[in-house]
């Protein structure tokens, strides 16, 4: 009969990280698989990462937002509420990543196949999250460009360089070292964003009207137009994580599924609650057209440049996430380069849009509204994979879809998995009728302004993808 005595140097193994994936060195892998023998960790490390992503100033002027479109405070927090129920996708598909050993990045190949999954890494993965990137390093920079001046130095044009480099430069140290430094570093950032939006809620609370209604409330379809707008637009950043099992690939095979998504979801959703209804509560006692400087107008002196210093660390811990993966997608568009070199060059590309958008032109304004178009894309994306991951219990080999020969089971026809690329697609198609941002739809239109695109284009993409992908998920599977 075999002992029942626990190995304690097999405990120690699932804790310890092995010297491939330490903070202190440079990440090894990138998109390749990870051997059982490097797997290490607990799915509760995954909290602190998930929510140093989240405590941040887009959460803030998001749910400053929803007031100024004209909904009452509770309203707002409702619906803040509602729109971040969407983690509960990021978490599902953060389980992927242990299971495959791989990052969200490769096992979408067993969605798109070989090729097919170039194009949407390209699109879906690389560009979309350089737009991001670009944008969240121009929200820092405005806050630091406030904290020079506050130190007594003119914030001109080579000042202003020097703060964008400078913080891009932060942000990709954290990329370049990779995932071992983010597990080590996202727990002290989580608990120092913590405390700082801990004084901003109290300074928020006292000056708050508990029972605010705009002066003339909203009805009918007006008012549920901007409440789908305004749970569309909350629900666009759950939805953009579509990179979940890039940060869950290190966890043994055997750690528990339903733990890693609920301490992703988790970590996201507190966080992203938390500070969002305070940007609600914000509006109720400033304008929160512009909240970095109307928020200074009720905070304490003495804490004004921590607020802002905090605002620049909530931004740089979300890049470092962004730019991790954009490196990510790079390599898997087909490029053979490292990943430290994907994550420099995705870092150059948008520290330089930044610099352009900033100091030349309107730029982020252009990449703004292209993003406000690619709410299209994002939820039959989510959709997509987060079906795949049901219809398959999950079960993944990440050693084939690390095979991109033709003779790969993952090759598919033509290198794509049509059935994957038709739901998507025609998700797409179904969303755009509906949507109503830039441009109105015919089906928005018709609505009266409703937008209804996130659960149009996410309803078709993932039922297509039950009809049309079984065949495909049970030849591929384990």
């Amino acid at each position: 009969m075999a002992s029942t005595i626990p190995d304690p140097g097999a405990a120690r193994a699932e804790v310890t990280p092995p010297a491939t994936d330490r903070p202190g060195r440079i990440e090894a892998h990138g998109i390749d698989h990870i051997p059982d023998t490097e797997r290490h960790g607990h799915p509760r490390e995954l909290f602190s990462v998930w929510a140093a992503a989240n405590v941040n100033y887009l959460s803030l002027v998001i749910g400053g937002a929803l007031v100024l479109m004209g909904l009452s405070l509770w309203q707002a927090v409702a619906v803040t509420v509602v729109g971040n129920l969407f983690w509960i996708l990021t978490g599902l598909l953060a389980t992927s990543g242990p299971a495959a050993g791989a990052p969200s990045e490769v096992i979408t190949r067993a969605l798109y196949g070989v090729i097919g999954n170039r194009v949407n890494n390209a699109i879906g993965g690389w560009l979309v999250s350089v737009c991001y990137f670009a944008l969240n390093l121009a929200a820092a920079a405005t806050a630091a460009f406030a904290l020079v001046e506050k130190a007594g130095i003119t914030a001109n044009t080579p000042v202003k360089v020097a703060v964008i480099v400078a913080i891009a430069a932060l942000t990709l140290a954290i990329s370049v070292y990779g995932h071992a430094l983010i597990i080590k570093l996202y727990l002290p950032i989580t608990l120092a964003l913590a405390g700082a939006f801990t004084v901003v809620a109290l300074s928020v609370f006292r000056h708050a009207d508990f029972s605010y209604t705009p002066a003339e409330p909203l009805t009918g379809v007006g008012l549920w137009a901007v409440i789908i707008a305004g749970t569309t637009m909350v629900a666009s950043g759950p939805l953009s994580y579509t990179t979940s099992a890039d940060f869950s690939r290190y966890l043994p095979r055997t750690a528990s599924p339903k733990a890693i998504a609920g301490w992703t979801a988790l970590g996201a959703f507190v966080p992203s609650i938390v500070v969002g209804s305070l940007g609600a509560f914000a509006a109720t006692a400033v304008d929160m057209t512009d909240p970095q400087n109307a928020l200074q107008e009720i905070l304490p002196g003495w804490f004004v440049p921590v607020f802002l210093l905090a605002l620049v660390l909530g931004t740089i811990s979300i890049n470092a996430l962004t730019a991790y993966s954009a490196g990510l997608a790079l390599q898997a568009v087909g490029l053979r380069i490292r990943r430290t070199v994907s994550v420099l060059f995705d870092g150059t590309v948008a520290v330089a849009a930044t610099l352009y958008g900033l100091l030349v032109s309107n730029f982020l304004d252009t990449v703004s509204n292209a993003l406000q178009v690619i709410v299209v894309l994002i939820g039959p994306l989510m959709a997509v994979y987060a079906t795949d991951v049901v219809l398959r219990r999950n079960r993944y080999d990440g050693r084939t879809l690390a095979d991109e020969t033709p003779g790969s089971p993952f090759w598919f026809t033509g290198g794509v998995n049509w059935a994957g690329a038709l739901s998507l697609i025609l998700g797409v198609a179904s969303a755009a009728l509906c949507v109503n941002t830039l441009y109105t739809g015919p089906v928005a239109s018709a609505l009266g302004g409703i937008d209804l695109s996130m659960p149009v284009g996410m309803i078709v993409a993932s039922g297509l993808y039950v009809l049309l992908g079984r065949r495909a998920v049970a030849a591929t599977s384990l």
